[in-house]
């Protein structure tokens, strides 16, 4: 099974201010953002990987350009519309602190499958169609590159969260036990059985051991395993 690393983009400047961003266009990294995405990229840069593929929004892409350019082969890159935010309807660009005023905010929070967004998708429509772009990217990445091979999705935290809901094996109506903070690394693995997650919600650690951790065989070890090999003792490269 091939590993993907799931990548929201750093901060905005639409998150600094409290605002529901979604899918507004030149919305883009603020100075902590792009310094988060510096970070997140050289937490990955030990990885060889084998593709980095991006939400279509501003955001995104630019956490996406950071990791490739810190990269020392050459993955592929690509832009899935699948992955990207959440259509919030009439909810986009109005204030958090606002819109928890609104009714419909109680459900977001406590019964998120019933949740349509005015003159948006529903939460459910969300998750199908990220979890379904995940899953069919992760077994293109394995039949081209092997069992081993890591690839990146850069994406928004209530696709990420969706995404890990999925893979927990959770009711979408729990998903907001989740978190997933800007820049934030989560690691998934879909196997032959059931997915394994095996990280979410990383914001710093070293991620050298997945560029030589050996294929997992398909099988949960029982009792828990012996983990992951040792990280290689050397720095990784300095960033520029």
């Amino acid at each position: 099974m091939a590993t993907v690393l799931l990548v929201r983009h750093g901060r905005t400047t639409a998150n600094a201010t409290g605002v529901l961003a979604g899918r507004t266009a030149g919305v883009r990294l603020d100075a902590v953002g792009r310094e988060q995405a510096a970070r997140t990229a050289d937490r990955i840069a030990a990885v060889p990987l084998a593709a980095v593929v991006s939400s279509p929004l501003e955001r995104c892409r630019q956490t996406a350009r950071a990791i490739l350019e810190r990269q020392s082969g050459d993955p592929a890159s690509a832009v899935e519309r699948a992955i990207t935010e959440a259509d919030y309807g009439e909810w986009q660009g109005r204030k958090l602190v606002d819109l928890s005023k609104e009714p419909l905010w109680r459900t977001v929070q406590a019964n998120p499958s019933a949740v349509v967004f005015p003159g948006g998708e529903s939460m459910q429509t969300m998750q199908s169609r990220a979890v379904s772009a995940v899953r069919r990217i992760d077994a293109e990445v394995e039949a081209a590159h092997g069992p081993g091979a890591v690839w990146v999705a850069v994406s928004h935290g209530d696709i990420i969260k969706s995404v890990l809901a999925d893979a927990f094996g959770m009711h979408l109506d729990l998903f907001q036990r989740i978190g997933v903070g800007p820049a934030s690394v989560s690691v998934v693995r879909y196997g032959e059985h059931r997915p394994e997650v095996v990280a979410t919600n990383t914001e710093s650690g070293d991620l050298s051991w997945l560029a030589t951790a050996p294929a997992p065989s398909g099988d949960a070890a029982v009792g828990g395993g012996a983990g992951h090999p040792e990280a290689p003792s050397e720095p990784g490269p300095a960033r520029p």
